[in-house]
């Protein structure tokens, strides 16, 4: 392949060899998935549930558990959803900036798509804190099954497991996620091999591949079927990663990944844990541990709570990513992002995220204190994202590809079926826990869309209030006022407007530059950006230039190496001989018109904890003049 990190596109392609490609998916993508079997089937057949411990519910159980792995991962995700990519990025965020672009020309639906994603997205915080906890606590529990006298350990020890987990971050992940990928394969043969060993032991349960046991066992339920998929969709969680980490290693090695290792080895699992039951009713206490020989259980606990923390590193590190984005669309205020690798920019640091989400965590673990009882508050988070997903693809296929609406809706309609019927049966346990997720995603979503609101608001102010930038560079060109031998870069957020920094910088300094550069930096409805397209700059008039910048929500915004590009365009801007003036809004909320009073208040506090903007942009702190303004909302 070529040595050049990005596509034509601009995006950076996966790049390296196939195998490795797909040993890195394995290891990044499906640790949440590949956790599941920890807990799935013990919950399925939880006493709340209704769900009798018969051969034929098993054999039912097992079935319905399969051909959901194979309708909603395989067919939803991997045949269809990994089409529909941003520039070769996934996720709900990207999926809505696509879907956000060929929406059409009325801004109401665009809006409309922008905030049904960015919800999706806030889901994806519970998911951050509901999948160490669980996968954590699911694998310490197997504790209990060595020595029952242990019990009293799991908590503890998982709070200290998840303690140094986030602890780490601040180091990065790339030594140790060198080996993530042999220890999820690892976890997935062990998957597999015990699960066949049991399947040899009792072949029966091989009936469970014919999915008219799932289908009897799901309408023999009656309206409990909704408490029995409450606990099936479990074993469907982490199917978002999938779409989510497409970016990091494409389509194909996610692709293979799942067909050539992960899948099997679920089904197999599953199938030997049913088998398992079948032979042995009393090992529903934890269906997993007991498939493993006494000898080796202390070992399957080690592998798995190695396993867990992966999976728990996957979501940490979405976390991150997903923050980033944020900040970049506009959605956050800037916060301190730390590169934690000098080649991989993908992998960053964001404390503030990074210390919120062990708070939620442990106060999960502690308020919940089990993985059965944690399993009510997973699935909500899960589900409601797949059906966003659901209405966000259907946009894409039917406007971006052109697909004609007799073939795009019926398939549209099957996958909302499932949806929702998926979510009916998590949000039933909506007292047990499931509205833990959803209190999270209220309020990251009140945070997101009053920031979102709250600079709209500002921009308004600014246009408002502002000079009109033109003749007022005109006449001050044509001044003589003293210059100074040094260019100017003065930020702004609305470029027609003059910038408040340069207004204060001529009144308190009586100096102008011998080059002013007004900037403004935007960011686009795609991850990437070609670096050929990059730049805007226009001659303003003598001693003075418009420099538009573009980046994708992708991309680390360095503007210092984006304007020394400028000199392609006729406009030098040298690193060591240019300052850049900055001005530092403060949010006075007013009454009258704009947002409700708290909403005000709640941005003004969020406007003046956002991260410095030097740091966010690149620039060189010695080279940086923040100058306070005062707006009015």
């Amino acid at each position: 392949m070529s040595s050049d990190p990005r596509s034509s596109s601009g995006a950076p392609a996966a790049h390296g060899p196939l195998g490795a490609l797909v040993l890195g998916a394995i290891g990044v993508v499906y640790g949440d998935i590949g956790t599941s079997p920890l807990y799935t089937m013990a919950e399925v057949f939880s006493p709340a549930n209704g769900v009798p411990l018969t051969s034929e519910a098993v054999t039912g159980a097992v079935s319905a558990l399969f051909w959901a792995l194979m309708f909603v991962v395989t067919l939803k995700y991997v045949v269809l959803v990994l089409r529909a990519d941003n520039r070769g990025e996934g996720g709900i965020l990207a999926l809505t900036a696509l879907a956000a672009q060929v929406a059409g020309g009325r801004p109401a639906r665009r809006a409309a798509l922008l905030m049904l994603g960015v919800f999706g997205a806030t889901l994806f915080y519970g998911d951050s804190v509901i999948t160490p906890a669980i996968s954590v606590l699911g694998a310490v529990e197997g504790l209990a099954v060595i020595a029952p006298g242990l019990s009293h350990a799991v908590l503890p020890l998982s709070l200290v497991v998840l303690v140094g987990l986030f602890a780490m971050q601040r180091h990065g992940t790339a030594a140790v996620g060198r080996l993530f990928g042999p220890v999820i394969v690892l976890w997935f043969l062990t998957l597999a091999g015990t699960g066949l060993w049991q399947i040899l032991r009792e072949p029966a349960i091989l009936a469970a591949l014919n999915p008219l046991h799932a289908a009897r066992f799901l309408v023999e339920r009656g309206w409990h079927v909704f408490a029995a998929l409450g606990a099936i969709v479990l074993a469907l969680t982490g199917a978002e990663a999938l779409y989510a980490d497409m970016g990091h290693f494409g389509r194909r090695p996610i692709q293979l990944a799942w067909t050539g290792l992960v899948l099997p080895a679920l089904a197999l699992n599953y199938l030997g844990q049913g088998a398992l039951l079948l032979r042995d009713p009393a090992a529903l206490a934890n269906p997993f541990f007991h498939m493993f020989p006494q000898a080796w259980r202390p070992a399957a606990v080690v592998l798995a709570t190695l396993a867990a923390i992966i999976a728990s590193q996957a979501v940490i590190s979405g976390a991150f990513s997903m923050t980033r984005q944020s900040m970049l669309m506009g959605f956050l205020p800037r916060m301190a992002v730390r590169h934690t690798s000098a080649r991989e920019q993908g992998q960053i640091y964001l404390p503030l995220v990074n210390w919120a989400l062990l708070v939620g965590v442990l106060a999960a673990v502690l308020s919940f204190r089990s993985s059965a009882a944690l399993a009510g508050a997973y699935g909500v988070a899960v589900t409601l994202t797949m059906l966003i997903t659901t209405v966000l693809a259907y946009v894409v296929v039917r406007r971006a590809w052109g697909l004609p609406a007799w073939v795009v809706g019926p398939a549209t309609a099957l996958f909302l079926v499932v949806d929702v019927a998926l979510f009916a049966g998590c949000a039933i346990k909506f007292v047990d826990g499931g509205w833990f997720p959803l209190a999270m995603a209220a309020l990251f979503f009140t945070l997101m869309s009053t920031w979102r609101h709250g600079r709209a608001l500002v921009l308004e102010a600014i246009r408002r209030d502002g000079l009109e930038l033109a003749p007022f560079v005109q006449e001050l060109a044509a001044s003589s006022t003293p210059r100074a031998s040094r260019v100017a870069v003065y930020a702004v957020a609305d470029p027609s407007t003059v910038p408040q920094a340069l207004l204060h910088n001529l009144k308190h300094n009586q100096v102008l530059h011998e080059r002013n550069v007004i900037l403004n930096v935007r960011f686009a409805d795609q991850p990437w950006v070609d670096p050929a397209q990059r730049a805007e700059v226009e001659a303003l008039a003598p001693g003075f230039w418009r420099v538009r910048l573009l980046f994708g929500f992708m991309e680390t915004p360095d503007v210092p190496h984006a304007l020394a590009a400028c000199a392609a365009q006729g406009l030098d801007v040298p690193l060591f001989d240019t300052s850049y003036f900055l001005s530092r809004e403060t949010v006075v909320p007013t009454p009258g018109e704009g947002m409700v009073a708290w909403r005000e208040r709640l941005f003004a506090a969020m406007s003046r904890n956002a991260g410095n903007a030097a740091g966010f942009f690149q620039l060189p702190d010695n080279a940086v003049v923040e100058l306070g303004t005062r707006v009015q909302i």
